[in-house]
């Protein structure tokens, strides 16, 4: 186990990693919040803050120097990776490490790792940085497809594309939604499944890898709306996407939580993304889990026990979505949302809104995986985000 208290420094500092920062304090760890923009979400937990684009390298190398953190935690892809490496070089711990970070930071690296390296099943793929290139391949790999920018978050910038009238307007979403300072893209075969999941997967510094029950989820515009938790799967579906996320995380090594996506068809089990953090989708561990997953990164990076993880049933969360732009927000009936029993909120201050921003998820359990979504989703419906 490592001393208590460490000093931890977040990279990007959204609504996951507000409840990480949480965590933290709880267990009484120093918590410094970074992101481009102040007063974001972590930043109005943590003990301290930074506003600096994490992709200048000489702003990165001011601020651990000035705060001197044990451990740093990058909780988004827009992160000049070589400096973490050299971060790592100097002893600070890099979560999981800086090479699974400089890996899973672009969806062309993990992808290649999967498939080439690991021989694992993805969808069929290739990437273009030219609107003519990405015409190229989408002939090759053929209709419907996906394309997405190599580097988002959130499934910004992502497209289906069903015939070649939509390559160019899908094109320019994608390098709309790239973060970072690369302009390439990713095009995948269209996988008819018929359930796509998260497999919240925890790697630890010496012991086992172990598993969160497999956490399904519903998709817009590539972001989620919603999630339950447990996914219905079989055993044997269910061995298969933990054999394919071990494979991933001992690939990649180090300690902490991997959010591992699946599409799950009738007769596969299909490797889709890994996020080497805490996922969008498991925020229904707020509600359905004894440790919930931002819990479990923290436990896993600090080397402490993990004795159980237990699943309480049928479990939901759906998204509060933002309507229009604003810089002044109130949220309007979470009185009504919170009537029901075993339903709750978290409303994640962001300081301003925009359409489809997500500012909150409600969160509920029930005793069919039906009713604890249709209780979430009544619930999120019920509050409204007003101009103040």
């Amino acid at each position: 186990m490592m001393k208590i208290p460490q000093t931890i420094m977040l990279l990007g500092s959204g609504e996951l990693g507000k409840e990480f920062i949480i965590a933290a304090q709880r267990l009484g760890n120093r918590t410094i919040a970074v992101d481009r923009y102040p007063d974001a979400p972590a930043m109005q937990v943590a003990d301290e803050s930074e506003v600096i684009s994490m992709l200048d390298g000489d702003a990165l190398e001011a601020i651990v120097q000035k705060h001197q953190p044990d451990i740093i935690v990058p909780e988004i892809e827009a992160i000049r990776t070589e400096k973490l490496a050299e971060f790592e070089r100097r002893g600070i711990k890099v979560i999981p490490t800086a090479k699974a970070t400089n890996y899973t930071m672009n969806r062309d690296r993990i992808r290649e790792l999967a498939a080439t390296q690991l021989g694992l099943r993805t969808a069929r793929y290739g990437y273009a940085t030219t609107l003519e290139e990405t015409i190229a391949v989408c002939r090759k790999i053929g209709f419907p497809n996906v394309i997405k920018p190599v580097m988002s978050s959130s499934g910004k910038g992502q497209s289906i594309v069903t015939d070649p009238t939509e390559i160019e307007r899908a094109w320019d979403e994608a390098i709309a939604g790239s973060r970072g300072d690369t302009q390439k893209v990713i095009i995948e075969e269209f996988i008819n499944f018929e359930i796509e999941i998260t497999l919240l997967t925890i790697k630890q510094w010496e012991g086992p890898t172990l598993f969160c029950d497999p956490i399904g989820h519903r998709q817009e515009r590539g972001d989620y709306q919603e999630s339950w938790q447990p996914a219905a799967l079989s055993k044997s579906q269910i061995e298969q996407a933990q054999m394919i996320a071990t494979k991933l995380t001992d690939a990649l090594g180090g300690a902490g939580i991997f959010g591992v996506e699946f599409f799950v068809t009738s007769d596969e089990v299909i490797f889709s993304e890994l996020s080497p953090r805490p996922h969008d989708t498991g925020m229904v561990t707020l509600i359905s889990q004894n440790l919930n997953e931002f819990e479990l990164h923290l436990r896993a990076i600090l080397d402490l026990p993990i004795p159980k993880i237990e699943q309480f049933g049928p479990s939901a969360s759906a998204v509060i979505l933002a309507r229009e732009h604003s810089n002044s927000i109130i949220f309007d009936g979470v009185d009504d949302a919170l009537v029901d029993t075993d339903v709750d909120l978290r409303l994640f201050g962001k300081p301003d809104s925009r359409p489809y921003r997500r500012m909150g998820v409600a969160l509920a359990k029930g005793d069919s995986i039906q009713e604890a979504r249709l209780k979430a989703t009544k619930a999120a419906n019920l509050v409204k985000i007003v101009r103040h």
